[in-house]
């Protein structure tokens, strides 16, 4: 699977991206089909001012997208990773019924 991680308002250090691509690459053995999986880092104007939208993209089926806010990038991304397990899980599960 392949990841497109991009910043927003800001610069993204090395070490975010390295950590946003050690997590997420993690997913692909929950659902090997899974093609393309978009990250979008950005920042807000309120104090849970990290936002992260992650969209997994799956030949044939409908994406999967995924958005949170919190106080850091790296919480952001844990927990995104935690609800995307459970929906390719579901997936996966629901297409070889």
């Amino acid at each position: 699977m392949e990841i497109q991680i991009q910043s927003i308002k800001f610069d993204a250090d090395q070490k975010l991206i390295d950590f946003a691509n050690k997590k997420l690459s993690k997913l692909e053995k929950f659902y090997d089909e899974a093609a393309l999986m978009e990250v979008n880092l950005s920042l807000l104007n309120d104090p849970q001012n990290k936002n992260v939208k992650i969209r997994v993209i799956v030949p044939g089926a409908e994406d999967m997208v995924v958005e949170r806010k919190s106080e850091t990038f790296e919480s952001a991304i844990v927990d995104c990773s935690k609800t995307l397990k459970d929906m390719l899980v579901q997936a996966k599960e629901k297409r070889f019924q």
